[in-house]
């Protein structure tokens, strides 16, 4: 799973960087979450705002932090889908039992690396670019740039409408949707060790990260 670790601290400390560092535009054209880009927006400048604002997150209190992003960007995350595409085929062999324990350890192993990377945000800035997309589109691609030292990280988001919500369901880091990487690591970890291998992978890397041991 070195790989599958790897590429979850590169692409999830890009996507700490867009959803807490804010955007730069007026405050004024930043509420509304109806849109996709408008969802964006609207989360980079409310979890700017709550880290900004506590003490504890600035001071790097990994809990407070966990707590921040479970609570402010996870709702906003299909993790049925994201789940059901990182394992790709092997998802309608399991049962739902399977697929739930699959859902919860994902879940968690995303919202802990996430929040790690949050971390180390300084003084990165994203730009949003314009959102190529017509009213009826119930699928879209909100495309965003990471900006500070070094190279601009290229930092997309896909996103699907289901009644007036919108929610995310891959990231695009640097050209690479983060659900397809992750199903090269989980096809080879189910081809050897099937779906309760997986499972026992995700789990006991959550319990190493939570006793602090990752």
């Amino acid at each position: 799973m070195n790989v599958l670790r790897r590429v979850l601290n590169r692409g999830l400390l890009a996507a700490a960087c867009a959803l807490s560092l804010g955007l730069p535009l007026q405050p004024a054209l930043a509420a509304d979450a109806s849109s996709p880009d408008g969802l964006i927006r609207q989360l980079s400048l409310e979890t700017l705002e709550s880290v900004k604002t506590d003490k504890a997150i600035q001071g790097g209190d990994l809990q407070k932090i966990i707590s921040l992003v479970d609570g402010k960007v996870m709702p906003h995350v299909n993790f049925q889908r994201m789940t059901s595409s990182a394992v790709g085929r092997f998802w309608r062999q399991a049962t739902p039992e399977q697929q739930q324990r699959l859902q919860d350890e994902f879940k968690t192993l995303l919202v802990r690396t996430y929040a790690g990377a949050l971390t180390q945000v300084k003084d990165q800035t994203i730009a949003l670019r314009p959102l190529r997309a017509s009213p009826s589109d119930a699928e879209v691609v909100v495309k965003t740039e990471i900006r500070g030292k070094g190279d601009p990280i290229q930092l997309d988001y896909r996103l699907e409408k289901s009644g007036a919500v919108w929610k995310i369901y891959d990231v695009n880091v640097l050209g690479i949707w983060l659900a397809d990487q992750y199903r090269n690591s989980f096809s080879q970890e189910i081809g050897a060790n099937g779906i309760d291998g997986l499972i026992k992978v995700l789990t006991e890397r959550n319990q190493k990260a939570a006793g602090g041991k990752a």
